[in-house]
């Protein structure tokens, strides 16, 4: 019996739809380390982030996706993502430590993070599922995703998320008084 056929249709439309996000934030993370456009690559990140967090939380709202197979088939090596993080590393200076809060059910200890750690395991966590959806294991690819959701990316992905949304916020609104005083003057007398 095909896989296909064990995963519902509405647990195959799930794994459709977050193999195409995991495809755009990798390709996303990838272009951006590249150094293409290092004017757009806080927005592009935060966009990348958002979009994945939205499709982990449908993966952390189902029930657990049982895979196929008792033991995880080998679909090939786990993919080198060292130098996405070296890069991103590189175009992150400056920016990429953070502090937050480690749990904030069970403890107000505060710990360092990285943006660019962060994006990265994410990026591998992402690709071990396509490489199992690649190779036909889709009810791999979900309980994969699934899981490192729950145990890893998702925790990552909100932080990287504030993170990003932080500097965005920074960068539009931390302006210097005269500056903003002489936008406010020319907005209210555009019209004299």
């Amino acid at each position: 019996m095909s896989e296909s056929l064990e995963l519902d249709s509405d647990l195959q439309a799930l794994g459709g739809a977050t193999a195409a996000v995991a495809e755009r934030y990798v390709e996303t993370i990838r272009q951006v380390a590249s150094g293409a456009s290092p004017e757009a690559a806080i927005p592009l990140l935060l966009l990348a982030v958002s979009d994945l967090t939205a499709a982990g939380a449908r993966l952390g709202a189902i029930v657990d996706v049982v895979p196929a197979a008792r033991f995880e088939p080998d679909d090939g090596p786990d993919p080198d993502v060292e130098p996405l993080r070296h890069s991103l590393v590189n175009l992150l200076d400056g920016v990429d430590e953070y502090h937050e809060v480690s749990d904030p059910l069970v403890s107000s200890d505060v710990t360092d993070g990285s943006l660019s750690n962060d994006l990265t395991d994410i990026a591998q966590a992402l690709l071990v599922g396509l490489n199992h959806q690649r190779a036909g294991n889709l009810s791999e690819a979900l309980w994969w995703w699934q899981f490192s959701y729950l145990s890893d990316w998702g925790e990552r992905a909100a932080s990287a998320g504030r993170v990003l949304l932080g500097l965005i916020a920074h960068l539009r609104l931390d302006v210097d008084p005269d500056v903003a005083g002489e936008a406010e003057f020319e907005a209210l007398h555009a019209d004299d």
